[in-house]
């Protein structure tokens, strides 16, 4: 049994569509650095929602840092949080609006510091809500100063020398901590440097757009990603580096199903 390739060739001259751009995704110039994720979690949020019918339906919540410029491309209904605080504005928005589907896009400068508190109540409460977590291990937009995910002896902005645990103490796995409370139903650690990882970060996203239609509770999905602005590297060096140093003490995979 043989199969059949369709070169790039036949594409263009028989027309045929292999990718569309989903409609929630605005037409506007890209403003992230060239070689960041945080587009390719921005597609895959927006094409989970169309493909489950829910465009009307859903309401994103965007704090600050990166994540900020999220209303900026997403074409649905959108919320700015204060800083870490977008998970007691989605609350807010699910308990008035219970049969909306609302979500958070937050940095792990925003989730896992300012944001703790937040984030571990809403969590705790079992709030219907999904978190998405993207995490790049450092301050991105502010100047690249040591987050609570950087890992021990990882230079930036604030710690030049490299992150020392006997006085910064260890990257925080916010993911596994919070996945150990009875409100969260769903949680996941997963990333977009590859294409195999794409497919498999989307999986996870409709996973949690699903369990918020079920009314399962909390669901947060942590996707690691690159900032190869603030680690210094090109986008193919940060690529790298993510593979054999942040998915080495972040693995991948579920973490709570």
């Amino acid at each position: 049994m043989t199969t059949s390739v369709i070169t790039p060739e036949e594409i263009i001259k028989t027309g045929t569509v292999v990718f569309k751009k989903t409609e929630n995704i605005n037409s506007v110039p890209l403003s992230y650095c060239p070689g960041c994720g945080h587009g390719v979690v921005h597609r895959l949020i927006m094409e989970v929602v169309e493909e489950m019918g829910i465009t009307a339906d859903t309401i994103g919540v965007a704090p600050v840092g990166c994540s900020v410029l999220a209303y900026e491309f997403m074409n649905i209904d959108m919320q700015q949080a204060a800083h870490g605080r977008a998970p007691a504005v989605a609350t807010g928005i699910k308990r008035v609006f219970p049969n909306k589907y609302v979500f958070t896009y937050q940095g792990d400068g925003d989730l896992a510091a300012i944001g703790t508190a937040e984030t571990i109540h809403a969590c705790n409460r079992g709030e219907n809500i999904v978190i998405i977590f993207v995490n790049n291990g450092i301050y991105g937009m502010t100047g690249g100063q040591m987050a609570p995910t950087t890992l021990e002896g990882m230079k930036s902005s604030t710690s030049p020398y490299g992150r020392d645990v006997h006085t910064a103490g260890y990257p925080l796995k916010i993911t596994e901590m919070v996945a150990m409370l009875p409100g969260v139903c769903y949680a996941t650690r997963q990333a977009v440097h590859k294409p195999t990882l794409v497919n498999k970060t989307k999986r996870a996203i409709q996973k949690a757009f699903e369990n918020q239609r079920d009314n399962k509770g909390t669901s947060i999905v942590e996707v690691l990603i690159n900032c190869n602005s603030g680690w210094k590297m090109t986008p193919e060096q940060a690529n790298i580096w993510l593979e054999e140093n942040m998915a080495v003490y972040f693995p991948l995979g579920d973490i709570k199903k």
